[in-house]
């Protein structure tokens, strides 16, 4: 759910939900030049959602958890990335919710 939201957020409310979200990251004046690269970041999070939903809907066992750690594997680097290069909180708001489920996923699997 956090990545539909980043979706709609990045790709059709940058300048109005995006604005509370990163205004003291990003200047006010940058919002409106920067809205290609915020919908482009918004695609990216909505195929992750796509790739999460996709992977309950895959009948095989073992075909269903690569995809699901395949994903979450994406998000986890691309929170530590956006941690390095943008803003620490990043990993925790990003990365924690994907470690997380991906600690329960690799749990539910060997158990």
């Amino acid at each position: 759910m956090e990545h539909v939201y980043i979706l709609w957020m990045e790709m059709f409310a940058w300048e109005t939900a995006g604005k509370k979200a990163f205004g003291k990251s990003l200047p006010p004046e940058l919002f409106k030049p920067t809205k290609g690269l915020a919908a482009n970041q918004g695609l990216y999070n909505g195929f992750l959602a796509a790739g999460l939903v996709w992977s309950f809907l895959i009948n095989d066992p073992t075909w269903s958890f690569n995809i699901r750690v395949f994903f979450l594997g994406c998000i986890i680097v691309a929170a530590v990335y956006g941690g390095a290069t943008s803003s620490k909180s990043i990993i925790v708001k990003q990365g924690l919710p994907a470690i997380l489920a991906m600690i329960f996923v690799l749990l539910a699997n060997y158990l």
